[in-house]
């Protein structure tokens, strides 16, 4: 299981709107209304999951990430959060646009592909990952776009994206001095705080 980052309530601003895509149990959606006094939605798919988030408190939506926003507005959140959901959607790209169409900015985190255990894995045992970070097998995972650090930061230039901010934690949500050092390899966790080009 990996937690949430001690990061992200750093990069909200208290008392705005947020936008929780991929919301879960609310865990972290609850800790920005207690921390930070935020007016909170998330949008779920899994009805036990929606359940807890009503016996938290929150206001819940259940919708299927892979049809989209429509049914927001532009620029209607302040900001939109979506953690380790990223890489199972079907369009990534779409997904990353559609943020920052609701929302000013955007918070996105996703398992790091380029992990070291990773590459060791994948390299010297010559198959794909499964450990803590990745615990699905390849036939039964809903990971079905895995990326790094280099090929976000590349999609984030070809839909003119801009990269406020970026850092890295371990699966634990806290930041490790050798993923800050050299985040492609040694950061489990990828963090970015995004904003639309003007």
């Amino acid at each position: 299981m990996i937690s949430h980052s001690h990061q992200i309530p750093n990069w909200i601003t208290r008392h705005t709107r947020v936008l929780d895509l991929g919301c879960g149990n609310g865990e972290l959606l609850a800790q920005l209304v207690d921390s930070h006094q935020i007016d909170a939605l998330g949008l779920e798919l899994d009805p036990e999951k929606i359940a807890t988030c009503l016996d938290r408190g929150l206001s819940v939506i259940q919708q299927d990430l892979n049809s989209g926003l429509s049914n927001f507005n532009d620029q209607q959140f302040d900001t939109v959060i979506m953690t380790q959901t990223l890489q199972a959607i079907r369009r990534p790209d779409l997904a990353l646009s559609e943020m920052l169409r609701v929302g000013r900015e955007a918070i996105v985190t996703f398992p790091n592909f380029a992990y070291i255990r990773n590459r060791m894995q994948l390299g010297l045992g010559g198959h794909m990952p499964v450990n803590p970070q990745l615990p699905n097998p390849w036939y039964n995972t809903p990971n079905i776009h895995l990326s790094t650090f280099h090929d976000f930061e590349e999609l984030c230039h070809a839909l003119s994206i801009q990269i406020s901010d970026r850092d890295t934690s371990n699966l634990s949500g806290k930041r490790t001095w050798l993923g800050k050092v050299w985040p492609n390899l040694f950061g489990e966790v990828a963090l970015y705080r995004l904003t639309k080009e003007s």
